[in-house]
């Protein structure tokens, strides 16, 4: 139980140093299966069309391969399947959201991008607690606009976390 409130915290503490720099947090949305997702557009380097990519031996499903983006390697990671929401299929509106985090290029396979949207503090709200069921360690909260609702994730802290292992861990 101790372990389920410290995971609220957290995320709670993300929210809060999200926002601690400005009232206002500025997402790129994109949408996964039926949910519709925010990060933070200070980490987006580019958005690019999905194309081939080259396999590597032995790693995880989710991650699809590498790209040779203008002489940088690049890891692609299906997040679809990070994060089992079915099976990921790839048409004319899969989108590639290559993320520039800690220095490190990656780039993040979604089912497209919708816009780019403002949020006001008082619009982030906590995740709620979930027990054990969901993994709320990697959400900043959740944004609500109109009749909408974001699914804001902190995709440092996912990037760097020890299962996905691509990025070093940051120092907060």
């Amino acid at each position: 139980m101790a372990e389920i409130t410290s995971l609220h915290q957290h995320a709670g503490r993300a929210a809060s140093a999200v926002l601690a720099n400005a009232n206002r947090l500025e997402v790129v949305t994109f949408t996964l299966g039926e949910e519709e997702y925010g990060i933070d557009i200070q980490k987006v380097q580019e958005l690019r069309g999905y194309d081939a990519v080259t396999r590597i031996a032995n790693a995880p499903d989710y991650i699809k391969g590498v790209v040779n983006l203008r002489g940088i390697i690049v890891p692609i990671i299906d997040m679809r399947i990070k994060f089992a929401l079915g099976t990921p299929s790839y048409d004319q509106f899969t989108v590639v959201i290559v993320l520039n985090i800690g220095g490190r290029v990656v780039g993040m396979v979604v089912d497209s991008v919708s816009d780019v949207i403002t949020l006001a503090a008082e619009q982030i709200k906590p995740a709620p607690e979930m027990g054990s069921v969901l993994d709320t360690d990697y959400l900043i909260g959740l944004g609500t606009l109109d009749d909408r609702m974001l699914i804001l994730v902190d995709i440092d802290r996912l990037m760097s976390s020890e299962e996905m292992g691509l990025i070093e861990k940051m120092t907060a």
